[in-house]
Parts: structure tokens; C-alpha cells; sequence
């Protein structure tokens, strides 16, 4: 049997709630986006991810308001855009501190991610949200502090979450061999790129799947239902 020696997880759906991003944190962003950008749209890393959106978007010249409305409709659409992902964070990081929430964690998660930790596994994340919000997520999460457990952060400017190239990087980042690597997510399409690329896969289904449901990962209803 294959040595496990590094977990890298998703987090929506995977490790927490889809709805916590979905129903808080995306609604607090784009409430709070307009005067954020009015506030700090003159700081060099707000410039920056401002004039990412324009560039990603195709916009040679625009006002403020409508960049602040084009970010508030990828918003809404969901869009899994790097400069989009970066300004959220700025802005969750304002409501972590003020503590206008926590971060939601499956109530198992926790206790299984220190317990791989105190094994000798090394963790990492690897989510369409940007690394300082991954940052924040487990640093503010409901169960305390989780951020001294992992030992790094992935997000798209590593690669698209589809993409069998991004987990290639992702092996050569941890400087391990890609079979002794799980990668754990609820996303079928990231498993199967995560597998093509060489890794163990565990697919999260938090939720009763159909009997057609895909079957070429190991699933598990929880964290503790994963030997390692």
C-alpha cells in the first residue's frame, strides 16, 4: 500500500459548508465591495486587482462604478476569477476581524485534520478562493486557530482546479511524489485531474449520491471515514 505522507483539500463542500460561502460570504462581499473600493482603491494591491478584473474582462477604459459593478455581477455568477477572489479577501478579512462570523467547518474536520497533523502528514489547501482568504478561513474558523496546521496554500494563479497541469505544480511545490499525495474534494472534475496527474483522490459526498453517480474515486461520507 502506498504511503500517504500530504493531504491537500478543498474547502466548499470538502471541509465546510457551501452555503457559509455562498449565503455570508459572498453576500458581506459584494454589499461591502462599493465602499471598499472607494476607501481603498488608491492602495498599490487594490490598483493592481483592479486593473486584472479590467484586463480579464476584455475593458480598455472604465469608471470605478463600473468595474465595482462588473466584480459585483461575476459576483453573483460565481466566477472563478483570481482578481475577483483577491479584493473578496481584502474584504472578508474586515468582517473576520470585526468577528461578523466564523468560518464554518464540518464538526468532525477539526479533529481529523490534527490528528493527520500529529501522525506526521504534512496539509496544505488548495481552493478557488484566494491564499490569504484560505488564510483567514482557518485562521477564524469555528473550532479556533486551524493555521498552524497547514503548511501551505493553493489557489487559481497555481492553475484552474480542472486542470491536470495545476496539481502537476502542486506535486513539484511539495516536492513529493504524486502517489504519495491525497488530494480530497466534493468536485468530481477536480478528482479526475487530480488522478490523471498522479495522486490518491478521496471524493467528500457530504450528501446521498444517486446509484449512476460517478464511482472511479474512493468516496466518504466524512474526514473520518478516510484511513490513512
Amino acid at each position: 500500500m502506498t504511503v500517504i505522507r500530504a493531504v491537500v483539500t478543498d474547502i466548499e463542500g470538502t471541509t465546510s459548508s457551501i452555503s457559509f460561502v455562498k449565503d455570508v460570504l459572498f453576500p458581506y462581499a459584494r454589499k461591502r465591495l462599493p465602499a471598499f473600493i472607494e476607501t481603498h482603491g488608491d492602495q498599490a494591491e487594490v490598483q493592481h486587482w483592479l486593473h486584472e478584473a479590467a484586463k480579464e474582462a476584455g475593458i480598455i477604459e472604465a469608471s470605478r462604478q463600473e468595474i465595482i459593478e462588473l466584480l459585483q455581477r461575476w459576483i453573483d455568477e460565481d466566477r472563478k476569477s483570481t482578481a475577483l477572489k483577491a479584493l473578496q479577501g481584502m474584504i472578508w478579512k474586515e468582517g473576520y476581524e470585526a468577528g461578523e462570523y466564523r468560518a464554518h467547518l464540518y464538526p468532525e474536520v477539526a479533529a481529523r485534520l490534527r490528528a493527520w497533523r500529529a501522525d506526521g502528514l504534512t496539509l496544505y489547501v488548495y481552493s478557488s478562493g484566494s491564499v490569504p482568504a484560505q488564510r483567514l478561513f482557518f485562521r477564524y474558523s469555528e473550532a479556533g486557530d486551524l493555521s498552524p496546521l497547514f503548511a501551505g496554500y493553493f489557489d487559481t494563479e497555481t492553475g484552474p482546479k480542472r486542470e491536470r497541469r495545476s496539481y502537476e505544480r502542486i506535486v513539484e511545490a511539495l516536492g513529493e511524489r504524486a502517489e504519495h499525495v491525497l488530494f480530497l474534494s466534493d468536485v468530481v472534475e477536480e478528482l479526475d485531474a487530480a488522478k490523471a496527474a498522479g495522486l490518491h483522490t478521496g471524493w467528500l459526498q457530504r450528501a446521498p449520491m444517486p446509484p449512476t453517480a460517478h464511482s472511479d474515486h474512493p468516496h466518504y461520507a466524512d474526514f473520518d471515514a478516510i484511513r490513512l
